[in-house]
């Protein structure tokens, strides 16, 4: 581009350059979902039609950018992870969570229909998300955080169950109920929830007690076998950035647009979801399931 004299401008833009050799995990959230869930009459506690929506929204997100490793989603949040390696955007913080972001917003917004073909979306009340992205410098501390989210998923699922229970079935106003349930601990909500309305809340839906995991699919590992170094007998250590040329990552990227996006509601705290799909952390594709 020729250069002129309002070419200056560019000095004030900032590097938003991402730190090296970290995981990258950009979180979205809905902005005003209370609002939007109460205008489109979203079922309480949970409503499937909402989550599987979020969840087709995600699988997009994923395939549009094979550089993502793994997704996981609760509510109306989403929080999609990046490999050390990745070089996407050259690792731009503005650039990584604006595409993400409008990827899924417009990914929800098309497919809204599909899951809600009574209730078309109507101005002001479109649905939203804010983005943000944050680094971790360890895979301990990613999958660290990834319980986290999953544990916080437990902890409101079962509160919200709870809750919405004594209100919709036990006739208590919602004050009440939120007063009855303070101070209370997991076992009194389960107390609450199987004397009171004869609910037994391990019985009810994974996705609702462990929220969505988006990940691509090869053949699962034995985790008895897992991958280890020869000459220490730890697992490897992921590649980094330096360690991968471009060329290097574009073919990553076509071996992943040939794995199948799938969408599991499983543990992701304990080690054998992680042990048996080394390809996520390792950030090295497995063998399609169709192959022998």
């Amino acid at each position: 581009m020729a250069n002129s004299k309002y070419e200056y401008v560019k000095s004030f833009e900032q590097s938003d350059v991402l730190l090296p050799n970290t995981w990258i995990v950009v979180r979205i959230d809905g902005r005003g979902f209370h609002k939007l869930s109460d205008k489109y009459g979203f079922e309480k506690p949970n409503d499937r039609r909402a989550l599987d929506l979020m969840n087709a929204a995600a699988v997009d997100v994923m395939k549009e950018l094979p550089d993502l490793n793994i997704a996981y989603g609760v509510s109306d949040e989403y929080s999609f992870v990046f490999h050390p390696s990745c070089q996407l955007f050259e690792r731009r913080s503005a650039k990584l969570v604006s595409t993400i972001v409008s990827t899924f917003t417009a990914s929800y917004i098309y497919r809204w229909p599909t899951f809600f073909p009574s209730t078309p979306l109507e101005p002001p009340h479109l649905p939203t998300f804010d983005g943000r992205a944050v680094l971790y410098p360890t895979t301990k501390i990613l999958r660290d955080y990834m319980s986290w989210r999953q544990v916080d998923c437990h902890i409101n699922n079962l509160y919200n169950t709870t809750f919405w229970a004594m209100v919709q079935k036990g006739g208590m106003s919602n004050k009440d109920a939120e007063k009855e349930l303070q101070g209370t601990v997991s076992s009194d909500k389960n107390e609450i929830l199987f004397k009171r309305f004869g609910i037994n809340y391990n019985n009810e839906p994974e996705i609702f007690k462990k929220g969505s995991v988006v990940y691509r699919q090869y053949q699962l590992e034995d985790p008895t076998s897992t991958s280890k170094d020869s000459e220490t007998g730890e697992p490897p250590e992921p590649e980094t950035q330096k360690e991968m040329s471009r060329s290097q990552q574009d073919k990553l990227r076509k071996l992943r647009r040939k794995a199948q996006v799938v969408v599991e509601h499983v543990d992701i705290i304990k080690d054998d979801f992680w042990n048996r799909r080394p390809w996520i952390l390792s950030n090295r594709p497995g063998r399609l399931p169709t192959e022998s």
